[in-house]
């Protein structure tokens, strides 16, 4: 064992955003939408943020599978024939 906090290392590793200048109205909005959805308002900004910025949501993401060509051992064999990608 080294003696480094795992714990430690990750906390540190955890980003902090500190936003000034907010229109008081939109804090309040912030904080009502957190009440509504039972998080902190902390909490709810990280939500926002996440589903804004985060990974595109599932439909999206199924659109730019489907739209991608099929590449497989067939490809490289010459074999030009494709098949349709299903989803469960």
């Amino acid at each position: 064992m080294t003696g480094i906090d795992n714990e430690l290392i990750v906390e540190s590793l955890v980003a902090q955003l500190t936003v000034r200048g907010l229109d008081e109205g939109l804090v309040k909005q912030l904080k009502i939408r957190a009440a509504h959805n039972g998080r902190s308002a902390e909490a709810e900004h990280r939500m926002i943020l996440e589903t804004v910025l985060g990974a595109p949501p599932a439909d999206e993401l199924r659109a730019v599978l489907e739209d991608m060509p099929e590449v497989d051992d067939d490809v490289f064999r010459g074999d030009r024939s494709s098949r349709p990608i299903e989803f469960p």
